[in-house]
């Protein structure tokens, strides 16, 4: 134990680790504040939306109620949906920051609504937001470096390594000395999550996951430190070489796989499906009625004995072309979407290769912020739309009157179905 005491207090009376260590630990109690700071000013917006969905519909039942119209009900209501973040979302933003995460539909055409904004596609760890994620994956090799680059060489620089060499169990030192270096590097990262875990109600098996995954991480750095150690080069060279390899491992192989893949696995955007979707809906206004109609009846034949269409406007035609309008789409939605999925299993499995790839992975899978759960959200608003839209049609194509007590009775987004843990 001594010796052990005797090795921290050489290590911090070298300014340079020291401070490091210290750096390093206010970078992970920021990104952590940060991290939650951004997490609790989400959550406050989602808990925010009750009170002027209130009002909104108080407001537009008072005014339907005089036409009894479930038509003008269906088109000025609109509805919430939310995407709550999980308890470990503070730690790896990931794509909450780039894609909405609150969506008022209506029912009509979705999929205009669910690409007005369009999904960003960060499959590989590009730099983002300052949370825990970015301190550990972009900075801390920084601080490996920084620790480890004159562990040997300092040595030899000052004239002491053949001293130490030939004392008895010289490796053991080395190992002590790394070891220490390592522990406390870890013990910087590790106290500020755990903590901010904690204060989230992190469950102790992602918790745990996470450290295991920062430790390893640590590892691998630490692994690519020594290995150019062992070259014999100067403390200067070492750590120009190591600059240079986390610039290149973190940064611009990321980078340029990023450019592979989005080019090997071409995707349509958002913005070309709201397009074409709104192009259809556009053509309805041209053709026939009846023609939209025997579309909409041969996708939805259970609604196909309402009553025909007069010469005056009805909001039946109007939700039911615009529900044409995501059906000729569905094609291209899928294509889409498949395409998203094909780069993200790619970027998935570039993380084998690239240590920060596959952590970057890792930390948005665990927090539930990566691509996967923002499709798990357009799932279900999608079902939520399919609800909201067989309430209104069972008004309109069977000339219910739509009054007050009926803004009550129409589907309300299942919020017990976001909880996670």
């Amino acid at each position: 134990m001594r010796i052990w005491m005797h090795e921290i207090r050489l290590l911090l009376r070298a300014r340079l680790a020291l401070t490091a260590l210290i750096l390093l630990g206010a970078l992970s109690i920021a990104s952590i504040v940060a991290g939650m700071a951004e997490i609790s000013r989400q959550r406050a917006a989602i808990a925010a939306i009750a009170a002027p969905q209130t009002q909104d519909i108080a407001a537009i039942a008072a005014w339907v109620d005089k036409s009894k119209d479930a038509g003008s009900a269906a088109y000025y209501s609109f509805h919430p949906t939310w995407d709550a973040p999980s308890p470990l979302a503070f730690a790896a933003i990931g794509m909450r920051d780039v894609s909405p995460y609150i969506l008022r539909v209506r029912a009509l055409g979705l999929e205009a609504q669910i690409y007005d904004g369009d999904i960003f596609n960060p499959e590989l760890a590009l730099p983002g937001r300052f949370d825990f994620a970015f301190v550990l994956i972009f900075l801390t090799p920084l601080f490996v470096i920084a620790l480890f680059h004159d562990l040997v060489s300092g040595e030899r620089e000052a004239g002491r390594a053949r001293m130490l060499l030939a004392l008895p169990g010289a490796n053991r030192t080395w190992a002590r000395r790394a070891t220490l270096r390592f522990a406390l590097l870890f013990l910087t990262l590790a106290l500020p999550f755990a903590v901010g875990a904690v204060l989230s109600g992190v469950v102790i098996g992602s918790v745990l996951a996470i450290l295991g995954a920062a430790a390893l991480y640590l590892l691998f750095w630490i692994m690519v430190t020594l290995l150019v150690g062992r070259l014999g080069w100067s403390s200067v060279t070492n750590a120009a070489t190591l600059a240079a390899c986390w610039l290149v491992l973190t940064l611009v192989l990321p980078t340029l796989a990023h450019v592979v893949i989005n080019r090997s696995v071409p995707v349509d955007q958002g913005a070309e499906i709201v397009l074409a979707q709104r192009e259809i809906v556009n053509h309805a206004w041209e053709i026939p009625r009846e023609e939209t109609m025997r579309r909409f009846y041969a996708t939805h034949p259970h609604w196909a004995n309402s009553p025909p269409l007069g010469p005056d406007f009805h909001y039946k035609w109007y939700l039911a072309f615009h529900q044409v309008g995501d059906e000729s789409v569905a094609d291209r939605v899928r294509a889409y979407r498949a395409g998203l999925e094909r780069r993200d299993r790619a970027a998935r499995a570039l993380g084998w290769v690239l240590p920060s790839v596959g952590l970057q992975a890792l930390l948005t899978r665990l927090a539930d912020t990566d691509l996967q759960a923002q499709l798990a959200y357009q799932d279900r608003i999608r079902s939520f739309h399919r609800r909201l839209r067989e309430f209104y049609y069972g008004y309109l194509f069977t000339d219910r009157p739509f009054g007050k007590d009926d803004f009550g009775r129409a589907p309300k987004f299942d919020a017990a179905s976001l909880d996670r843990g």
